[in-house]
């Protein structure tokens, strides 16, 4: 045995928390299961809506991207091997299932220091900011994004009734520099998002008017 492989490395999909000031990662969650399908729509923001005298296109910022994906959670292959998977063992998917569910509310602490503010007299309350959720989906697809919806069907359970096998589904919008702006962290790697697709649409094969059977245009 060498170790050699022809088999490619699998590159897991997921969702990063980073501070919003400094960028520092706070969470990484990977898809155990990529999904079979990502379902992609980008909304254009142009001048003139619907209804409206028609215009040529001006843009009033970046199109509206939204994701939506399913995701298999299943710890079936962690409890054929119960001493090195004593989480799965004790509390089947719960852990996973809580990592997700936690990007969609504030903390305990955060709910308690804000009712402490209210109890204390405090007239205004800023609302707590969240990490910046970025959506990763190769190198090519680094996002910020807010979940818009989070849906979670548990399919199996252990005798103790902790869930083995789940399918979540992920709805996600990307924040551009219209939601964070342009100093934001989130501003900056949305920025970089749309620069590299703009490499990337360089790289598209080009073609000829002849493809049409058009000469020339008139």
């Amino acid at each position: 045995m060498t170790g050699f492989t022809r088999s490619p490395k699998l590159i897991k999909a997921g969702l990063v928390l980073i501070s919003p000031e400094t960028g520092s990662i706070e969470r990484i969650i990977s898809l155990q299961y990529n999904s079979e399908t990502l379902t992609r729509s980008l909304a254009v923001q142009a001048v003139g809506g619907q209804g409206e005298r028609s215009h040529a296109l001006r843009f009033k910022g970046p199109a509206i991207e939204s994701f939506s994906l399913e995701a298999v959670l299943d710890a079936t292959d962690q409890l054929q091997f119960p001493d090195r998977n004593r989480s799965a063992v004790d509390a089947g998917l719960f852990p996973q299932i809580a990592a997700l569910e936690a990007l969609v509310q504030p903390t305990s602490a955060q709910l308690r220091f804000q009712d402490a503010l209210a109890s204390s007299g405090t007239l205004e309350i800023a609302p707590m900011e969240a990490p910046l959720t970025l959506f990763i989906w190769s190198r090519h697809r680094i996002v910020p994004v807010r979940i818009s919806e989070l849906s979670i069907t548990e399919e199996a359970f252990d005798p103790n009734l902790n869930p083995i096998r789940a399918k979540v589904s992920l709805s996600l919008r990307a924040l551009s520099v219209d939601d964070l702006g342009f100093a934001h962290r989130g501003g900056g790697l949305f920025m970089a998002y749309l620069a590299a697709k703009e490499q990337l649409a360089v790289r598209s094969p080009g073609t000829t008017l002849s493809t049409f059977g058009v000469g020339s245009l008139p």
